[in-house]
């Protein structure tokens, strides 16, 4: 467990401030991540531009990855509007999740794995990766969220519930709750009470 330095007078500005900051960063992330779901359904992307851009990366990537873009082209092909809509949607309530501090396990485990499938598809791993031509300048910008949301987890691990969330009080008078929500305790077997949180008496 964390030791608690915020009352310290010798401790830093970011320790007296740990609560807010991390609370911060996940309502950011959140906020972009919301952001994003909603331009699927707005900027157009769906009208053949998912498919566009699949072709693309195959024609650039490796040929080993051939297969891989193949796949993809074919369910674009004839689903390009059930796969840019449900990425928008994940993506929507997972941003919802992280704004408001709701069953964050799930939260960040899916914004994992949307964002690396998001780099790995349309993204081509942040390729093409060649020594002349154009060649990319970055890994992408879906592998940078995934590495994110691992931030997030390890914050969730290190420091407990957060106060500022509704599964800290849905946890307080639930406590089997942080089974989903918290990443020091597990989905099931024996558990303890988690971090950060005082259960709440039953009314009498």
């Amino acid at each position: 467990m964390v030791e608690d330095l915020s009352s310290d007078p010798y401790a830093s500005w970011w320790t007296h401030h740990a609560t807010g900051v991390k609370t911060f960063a996940r309502i950011l992330l959140g906020v972009a991540f919301f952001i994003d779901g909603l331009l699927k359904f707005t900027s157009g992307y769906n009208n053949g531009q998912f498919l566009a851009d699949v072709q693309s990366q195959q024609q650039s990537d490796p040929s080993w990855l051939n297969g891989w873009f193949q796949f993809w082209i074919n369910q674009a092909t004839n689903n390009s509007n059930l796969i840019v809509y449900s990425v928008g949607t994940f993506e929507t309530l997972i941003g919802l999740a992280l704004i408001f501090g709701f069953i964050r396990k799930l939260a960040y485990v899916g914004g994992i794995v949307v964002t690396l499938l998001i780099w790995a598809i349309p993204e081509g791993f942040g390729g093409p990766y060649t020594v002349s031509g154009s060649a990319a300048t970055d890994v992408g910008t879906g592998i940078i969220y995934a590495i994110a949301f691992v931030g997030l987890i390890a914050i969730s691990a290190t420091y407990g519930s957060s106060r500022y969330s509704i599964d800290y009080y849905i946890e307080r008078r639930f406590p089997g709750w942080a089974r989903i929500s918290e990443f020091g305790t597990p989905l099931w077997g024996p558990m303890h009470p988690p971090r950060g949180v005082t259960p709440k008496a039953p009314a009498a």
